[in-house]
């Protein structure tokens, strides 16, 4: 394992309880990110390629029962042990497991659908195009992925300081235009775009104010290879 993503690992085992102690109960105060999950949702139920969808980077797991009582059966991965402790502890009924998202374990094809939720800031510019083919290679052919992501002018930022915890570790606020273009080249067409300008009361460091941010959504559907054969030539 690289510095780069020991780092990004050890800080957010530091970062598994305080995420579980002040996140758990977010998503009431967040509707935009609702109605995006729900439109993903609702695509890929509809698209009857399966149930099964992988929540990549899930943290501590607070998506997993969101998506369920939405009619998918969530499973969730993360870079970091704590994080994956936290979530099978605080949502026994899912499954968890420690993975990089660089290289997923799960057989080609094989998910109706994957979220990235705020995971995909961390990826480096030269860790992007293996990662979203990563992303694209375990999606089944009219599935769905769907993105929520800091966005930005792709400048490298350090985070973690305002926690207070001792930690830091990179971060890349993503140009929407640059976030869509990764994932059209790996194999998806976009359903849906959007964003939102930054709100100081949803915007927040944990335990300490920080300069509000705007947010990007994005939902593509995964192509067949003939599709994408098509749309390069």
């Amino acid at each position: 394992m690289d510095a780069k993503t020991e780092e990004l690992r050890a800080a957010h085992d530091v970062l598994a309880e305080f995420y579980a102690e002040r996140l758990a109960d977010v998503m009431p105060q967040m509707p935009v990110d609702r109605a995006v999950l729900d439109l993903f949702c609702e695509l890929t139920v509809a698209a009857d390629v399966g149930r099964t969808v992988a929540d990549v980077g899930c943290g501590t797991g607070r998506l997993a029962p969101y998506l369920a009582a939405r009619g998918l059966a969530p499973r969730g991965v993360d870079l970091s042990p704590e994080m994956i402790r936290v979530a099978r502890r605080d949502y026994p009924d899912f499954p968890f497991e420690v993975a990089d998202l660089r290289q997923l374990p799960f057989a080609d094809a094989s998910l109706a659908g994957v979220i990235g939720w705020y995971s995909l800031m961390y990826l480096a510019p030269s860790d992007r195009p293996a990662a979203f083919r990563e992303l694209a290679r375990v999606v089944r052919p009219g599935g769905y992925l769907a993105a929520a992501f800091k966005a930005g002018d792709g400048t490298l930022r350090r985070a973690g300081q305002a926690t207070g915890l001792g930690i830091e570790f990179d971060i890349y606020w993503m140009p929407p235009d640059e976030m869509e273009r990764r994932l059209t080249e790996a194999g998806f067409a976009t359903v849906f775009w959007g964003g939102r300008p930054p709100e100081p009361n949803l915007d927040y460091v944990p335990g300490k104010a920080a300069a509000p941010q705007p947010q990007g959504y994005l939902v593509v559907r995964r192509l067949a290879d003939h599709q994408v054969a098509s749309t390069r030539a």
